[in-house]
């Protein structure tokens, strides 16, 4: 349905998140900002307010039946249809209409984001036809992406582009064509879902943290103005209409104020001094805080930027650019932007000087330290040994399966425009990626025949018959279902710290290769779900820093629920390729179905190798004392078997990747 045919919740009428409304109205007065990252719990109006933003931004004049709602006042930004009807002396047209809102969903393809050309309509015809996309609806609009850390990372940088750039630009084949893009750009996530990478990150102009209302009046209000909304709609909207119209008469004023506005020198080295202390990378940040300070001065009725106006700035500007490791929060640093404000005032006044580099040095004496385990309910709880580089581990597909899917791990077909170009074949419908060498190599034998049954000129003459699609290879990321023995023998020596040591090196290196992970954990008489199938790499360190060892040994549990989660998730993801990576000493002594512990967890085994999962068995038992428990059900499961140590990129002699090639 239009975004705009319809009633939608009143913007001014929101409870609360004020910096996350601030943050889109900001967008609304200067699109240049470059959008607006919202992260945040489900529930806290995200949706609701990117909707209403719209109502909020005056009509705009746009070129009668454009698919790309071009603005006939500017020339320099047509189509190249408008602009090619102008080159022919046609006069264009005004229309007006609301500025809409494109939902960009998570499925989407790349043809249906950026458009495509008509290759085989090209080819017969001669004729450039251009099908538009998204970017095209979105045009001087907003363009609202839900749960934009699922989509796929080169979805997710072609829009980027196209945002920063203001042109989306279609090329194959030797073919192009562009148009206009300039949309306010909204992306939301659940950080728990998974994060964006960072270079992605760095690509919103904004972003911002919320969270639920823990004002119990607020929460009322919230529910009391949501009855109202739903009860009598248009009631409610008229109840806020004098609101709405004040708001969106400061968003125009605000615009028509933007190019008016100085940020002098000064202002522009407490910009600078800021992006250093905060040592962000690239100079992306510095041009960020600069337009939305002079913007926030535009919506205050301000000619001239101020230092509040940094300070604002840099907090809606940093908060996602901040470098830092993986698996650390994201967050902002409030005292490291109060000390970068207190430096800046000190170089301007030379006397305070000496006096502010003494408090930082003291400052900087100050350290966080934490107790190596604690003392819960159940269990001891051991903190992670240091993570390290792993060696690279691949699981060889047993398909030939086109996937959507990104990620850096296993090699696949390209179900994309994406991938390196590995072959051809015949179409199995429309022709999206032309492999022209192959189409030319097909059509050339029948060119001396087809030039003597035509009266044509062309030199060369192509049928739809000779037309090839290109094959294309690409890497993808696993699921990877951890299995960790908690019991009271990894207690021993401490063997938990190496355990989870190397569990983290293995989540760190799921996080760089983009792998979806589920974490179990087996101890006393059951086993334990404590991460259910997800790409948040975070969400799983955390986790497992908690997990607490100590019980008897139910290893026929935890592998019985590893393969159990590993078949749920492969029935909604079919093309999904698993690998379950058991952490244990092997030896299994609680009964599962009342028979021998051993000879339950080998049947388990077998059925894991049955279902075709990839696995890996690591040997948590001392290297004096190894029994062979786990080198036996690794055989049973047609597993690799690694002591921890040998993860370690640096003492692996012979690479996982050429051992796991063997694997059936």
């Amino acid at each position: 349905m239009n975004q705009q045919t319809r009633l939608v919740f009143p913007f001014s009428a929101i409870v609360g998140q004020e910096i996350m409304k601030k943050a889109l109205l900001l967008n609304a007065v200067n699109p240049k900002i470059g959008g607006v990252l919202i992260r945040g719990q489900k529930g806290t109006s995200k949706s609701i307010a990117v909707r209403a933003l719209a109502q909020l931004l005056p009509d705009i004049q746009v070129v009668p039946n454009c698919a790309f709602h071009c603005d006939p006042g500017s020339p320099d930004t047509l189509c190249d249809n408008c602009a090619a009807r102008i080159a022919g002396g046609e006069k264009l047209g005004i229309a007006v209409r609301q500025v809409s809102v494109v939902d960009l969903p998570v499925g989407a393809t790349e043809n249906r984001v950026v458009g495509t050309l008509d290759i085989e309509r090209a080819i017969k015809t001669g004729e450039k036809h251009f099908d538009p996309g998204l970017l095209a609806a979105a045009n001087r609009g907003i363009l609202y992406i839900d749960e934009v850390n699922l989509l796929d990372d080169h979805l997710v940088d072609v829009l980027l582009d196209a945002a920063a750039m203001g042109v989306n630009t279609v090329e194959r084949e030797g073919m192009s064509f562009s148009h206009p893009a300039q949309f306010i750009l909204v992306g939301t996530m659940n950080p728990e879902e998974g994060e964006l990478r960072p270079q992605l990150l760095d690509r919103f102009g904004l972003a911002v943290e919320v969270k639920g209302l823990s004002d119990q009046t607020h929460r009322a209000e919230i529910v009391r103005r949501r009855f109202a909304f739903e009860e009598d709609t248009a009631s409610f909207v008229n109840s806020w209409a004098n609101d709405q119209e004040d708001l969106r008469r400061k968003v125009v004023e605000a615009k028509t104020l933007l190019p008016s506005v100085e940020l002098n020198n000064e202002m522009l080295n407490l910009v600078t001094q800021i992006c250093v202390d905060f040592a962000v990378d690239g100079h992306r940040a510095d041009i960020v805080m600069h337009k939305t300070a002079i913007t926030i001065a535009a919506f205050y009725g301000r000619t001239k930027v101020s230092e509040s106006d940094v300070k604002e700035a840099a907090e809606l500007s940093l908060l996602h650019r901040r470098r830092r490791q993986p698996f650390e929060d994201a967050q902002f640093d409030q005292k490291q932007l109060e000390k970068s404000i207190q430096t800046w005032q000190d170089y301007r006044d030379p006397k305070s000087r000496d006096e502010a580099l003494e408090e930082q040095e003291d400052a900087s004496e100050d350290g966080n330290h934490h107790n190596a385990r604690g003392s819960p309910d159940a269990g001891i709880v051991f903190e992670p040994g240091s993570p390290y580089s792993v060696k690279a581990i691949t699981t060889p597909l047993l398909d030939q399966l086109y996937r959507n899917e990104t990620g850096r791990r296993s090699k696949t077909k390209s179900a994309t425009r994406t991938g390196r170009y590995v072959g051809s074949e015949l179409p199995k419908g429309r022709v999206v990626d032309l492999a022209f060498d192959a189409t030319v190599r097909a059509a050339s034998p029948h060119q001396s025949r087809r030039k003597a049954e035509t009266s044509g000129a062309n030199a060369l003459i192509i049928e739809k018959y000779d037309l090839r699609q290109k094959i294309r290879e690409t890497k993808v990321g696993n699921f990877i279902m951890f299995v960790l023995d908690g019991s009271g023998s990894m207690i021993a020596e401490e063997r938990m710290v190496a355990t989870k040591g190397a569990i983290l090196s293995l989540l760190l290196d799921a996080y760089q290769r983009r792998d979806h992970v589920g974490l179990i954990i087996f101890r006393d008489y059951s086993a334990e779900l404590v991460l259910p199938p997800t790409n948040s790499i975070d969400l799983a360190q955390k986790l497992l820093r908690k997990l607490p060892a100590g019980g008897r040994t139910p290893l026929t549990h935890g592998l019985k629920l590893g393969l159990h989660v590993t078949n749920e998730y492969l029935r909604r993801k079919p093309k999904a390729i698993p690998l379950l990576i058991l952490v244990s000493d092997g030896k299994g002594n609680v009964k599962f179905n009342g028979g021998d512990p051993t000879e339950e967890a080998i049947a388990v085994c077998r059925e894991i190798k049955e279902a075709r999962i990839h696995s890996i068995g690591i040997d948590t038992e001392e290297k004096d004392r190894i029994c062979g428990r786990m080198e036996d059900l690794c055989l049973e499961m047609g597993s690799l078997y690694l002591r921890p140590e040998e993860l370690k990129a640096d003492q692996l002699a012979s690479t996982i990747k050429e051992r796991m090639s063997n694997w059936q």
